[in-house]
């Protein structure tokens, strides 16, 4: 079972943050919910199998109304990337992984190329927007020493 820990909007288990949402943001909070959701099942921090926390306790722990993550967890189940388990509550569902993964990839896929045509269309070299994802890769990727 999931043993998340809140602190600062962020839902965690054990270290690792699987569910944030910022109420600042224009995506709704239970479509944030969801995406947030796959992309955990994608990275492997909720398997297969496992418990998803209640909705009481998610809406509690992300200080969110219920109806947020009954609907959130209303449209995971009809994609089934969640499933009823009698006796438990929702679980991951056998394939979620990889669907998971799938449409996370397609996600950032689409907005990467939507990145490049506005850069494209604000006449950036293909040398500047080179530089500016090898800078960007760089900072991102780089771990900042404590």
């Amino acid at each position: 079972m999931i043993a998340p820990v809140q602190q600062d909007g962020i839902l965690r288990k054990g270290k690792i943050v699987f569910i944030q949402i910022d109420a600042s943001q224009p995506q709704p909070l239970f479509e944030q919910v969801v995406m947030q959701m796959k992309f955990a099942i994608a990275a492997g921090t909720v398997r297969v199998n496992e418990m998803i926390p209640s909705v009481r306790d998610l809406a509690r722990q992300l200080a969110v109304n219920p109806n947020t993550i009954v609907r959130a967890y209303r449209l995971l189940q009809e994609e089934e990337i969640l499933v009823p388990r009698r006796g438990v509550g929702l679980v991951v569902a056998e394939h979620s992984q990889a669907e998971c993964q799938r449409q996370r990839k397609a996600f950032f896929q689409h907005r990467f190329d939507s990145f490049l045509k506005e850069a494209a269309g604000s006449g950036l070299s293909v040398e500047e927007l080179s530089e500016i994802i090898r800078r960007s890769s760089i900072a991102t990727l780089t771990p900042n020493p404590k």
